[in-house]
């Protein structure tokens, strides 16, 4: 029973399989593998337009790379107060892109509110040589407390980033979550909607190392390997990482490893809805739950066995805490059952 985070599940089989077979024999380096061409392609055809493909080994670099390749030093980001990029990746956007500011917004479910964001620009008018220029809007998507924009909202944001000529990027550290709860094709969740750079994540569903800056606006992606090598994320044998992305992507395994979790999630959700004393703290709407439990089944739980995370939210006294409950592509029936088990007894 271990719901502390999806990036604590191993690696599909699929993928571990893929591995083995870049193994065999020699290929070129640095990306100049066919590998790593025939992901560019794959990737191409699945967004539905030729894109620039970028892969690296972690979701910070991912994330850190992107917005330093759309904001100066003397830019800022504008970002969610719960965004991973803001909490949780220790100045790493602010390193790569030489000092650029993050600027905060609220917004429920970890959403950015579209008022608050267009107050936020309002503060920080263009051309005063005295306030950072705001440059970009980061979005995740799913959010950090496991809610997904729809389309109308991200249209929203994105009227209002175009207003003030910010480009737009999305965290898809969970992307797959997110697509599978919207039903539509990732082109229409991303740069038919505006988006124009982003974080493409595999790790947290079924890759060992993983993930990828997908760049849909060509006039963005002429300093990003440049950006990469530096960085130290260009690997000299990258067929292994290309390897990983190919095989997530093949005969859409990501979409239905995505599917299970998110299947897993609602599962955790029906069933707490009839758990005495516990109360969801928000929508749960890809793989992650937040739910407020009483101390003391808490406590049993972890007696039990079961792992998972506390995650404080306004409200939690003596009497309960808020938990974060993640679910993955491993995580079985039969572990939902019984951790709803041990709560109901």
């Amino acid at each position: 029973m271990d719901f502390t985070s999806d990036n604590a599940a191993g690696a599909a089989p699929e993928i571990l399989e893929a591995l083995a077979r870049a193994n065999g024999g020699t290929a070129a380096s640095y990306g100049a593998d066919e590998v790593t061409a025939r992901l560019q392609r794959r990737l191409s055809d699945i967004f539905e337009r030729e894109i620039e493909v970028f892969p690296v080994v972690t979701g910070t670099a991912a994330n850190a790379l992107s917005l330093a390749a759309l904001t100066p030093p003397h830019g800022a980001v504008v970002c969610h107060e719960l965004a991973h990029v803001h909490l949780d990746e220790c100045g790493a956007p602010e390193m790569f892109s030489g000092g650029a500011k993050l600027l905060t917004c609220s917004g429920a479910g970890a959403k950015i509110d579209a008022a608050a964001f267009a107050a936020i620009l309002d503060a920080y008018p263009a051309g005063i040589v005295h306030h950072v220029q705001p440059a970009a809007l980061t979005l995740t998507q799913s959010t950090e407390l496991g809610a997904v924009y729809s389309q109308d909202e991200i249209g929203a944001l994105v009227e209002i980033a175009r207003g003030r000529a910010l480009h737009v990027h999305m965290d898809g550290a969970r992307f797959a979550n997110a697509l599978v709860r919207l039903g539509c094709t990732p082109a229409e969740a991303t740069w038919k909607a505006g988006i124009d750079i982003m974080s493409f994540g595999a790790t947290k569903n079924g890759a060992i190392a993983a993930e990828a800056v997908i760049v849909f606006n060509p006039d963005i992606a002429r300093d990003l390997a440049f950006r990469r090598k530096r960085a130290g994320h260009l690997l000299s044998k990258m067929r292994f990482l290309s390897a990983q992305l190919e095989a997530y992507l093949a005969d859409d395994l990501w979409l239905r490893l995505a599917r299970h979790a998110n299947e897993m999630t609602e599962r955790l959700a029906s069933g707490l809805s009839d758990v005495a004393g516990a109360s969801l703290q928000t929508l749960p709407e890809a793989n992650e739950i937040f739910v407020r439990l009483p101390s003391a089944a808490i406590r049993r739980l972890k007696e039990a066995g079961a792992r998972f995370h506390p995650w404080p939210m306004p409200g939690d006294g003596a009497d309960g805490r808020t938990v974060r409950l993640v679910t993955s592509f491993q995580t079985a029936p039969e572990e939902v059952d019984h951790f709803l088990g041990l709560l109901k007894s």
